[in-house]
């Protein structure tokens, strides 16, 4: 069973760049996606026991929500200063993080589906450990 709980995320501001998406904490301090996210029709599922971090932007992409999905290791007091929140799903729990975005955990790996009619903004998952990350933004079927 978890020592951590879940945290609802506060608005944080959000700046999207050439080269990654960057997004600044209440705390003051800033959190760097490297890389163009990979456009993902469909849903996304992540590696097993990758850190998975999901960004639900506004339409005008300057502010949003980020969210880590079963994130052990930080402390609720960090993420409440910081404004990010965390979702803990036991394995096959489900979880709709914001209207039209819904989280999954099956055997340690984390699915995002998106229902682009409801969402109005864009999403993105971020994916990493010690060997790298990946980003991806999940788009409608053209």
């Amino acid at each position: 069973m978890s020592h951590r709980s879940d945290v609802p995320p506060d608005t944080l501001g959000v700046e999207l760049r050439e080269d990654g998406v960057v997004v600044e904490y209440n705390d003051g301090r800033e959190a760097f996606y490297r890389g163009v996210p990979q456009k993902v029709t469909g849903e996304i599922t992540t590696g097993p026991g990758k850190d998975v971090h999901v960004l639900v932007t506004d339409p005008s992409d300057t502010q949003g929500v980020l969210v880590y999905v079963n994130d052990l290791n930080t402390h609720d007091d960090i993420l409440e200063d910081s404004g990010v929140g965390r979702v803990i799903l036991e394995d096959g729990e489900s979880d709709e993080l914001f209207p039209g975005v819904v989280v999954s955990d099956s055997e340690m790996r984390v699915s995002v589906d998106v229902d682009h009619e409801t969402v109005r903004g864009r999403v993105f998952v971020f994916e990493e450990d010690e060997l790298g990350e990946r980003s991806f933004e999940l788009v409608a079927p053209e």
